[in-house]
């Protein structure tokens, strides 16, 4: 009798377990697989917010975004945590993806480094960054985007 109880528990941990796994592929895929939006230049507006892109390391000074410059984001305050996602492409291949917040307490740094172990660094990159907040059920509210393109 032990032994069945236990395997019971082992089971039911083992289901657990298997459902948020999948809950989190699919809130993580619902946000991988989002085409990717926006307008040409800074600044696009999708309801509500501002994008525009400031440079935080000119490795060449020339005023542009270059593989591994530092960019950061001016966004619209707000007291809701708010977030910029960045997504790069070099023709069909997908070669950056990063995030950071923009709201008191975020853990993590306000700024990209735009390069990857995917990223060929002689090749130029098409990059698109989407300003946004999560919804109740871990959907991306977008309210701006703006798309710029990163040289070698």
């Amino acid at each position: 009798m032990r032994m069945k109880s236990v395997l019971n528990h082992s089971a039911q941990a083992l289901a657990e377990g298997s459902l948020i796994a999948l809950l989190v592929v699919g809130l993580m895929a619902g946000s991988v697989f989002a085409a990717p939006g926006g307008g040409k230049g800074g600044g696009k507006s999708g309801g509500g917010g501002t994008l525009n892109l400031l440079m935080v390391t000119d490795a060449n000074a020339n005023g542009l975004p270059n593989y591994m410059d530092g960019i950061t984001f001016d966004v619209t305050k707000s007291s809701t945590p708010q977030y910029v996602g960045v997504r790069c492409w070099q023709g069909s291949d997908f070669v950056y993806d990063s995030y950071v917040g923009y709201y008191e307490g975020a853990w993590f740094a306000n700024y990209f480094t735009l390069g990857s172990r995917y990223w060929d660094p002689a090749l130029d990159a098409s990059c698109t960054a989407r300003f946004f907040t999560y919804s109740n059920r871990g959907a991306e509210r977008i309210t701006a985007t703006t798309s710029f393109a990163v040289a070698p």
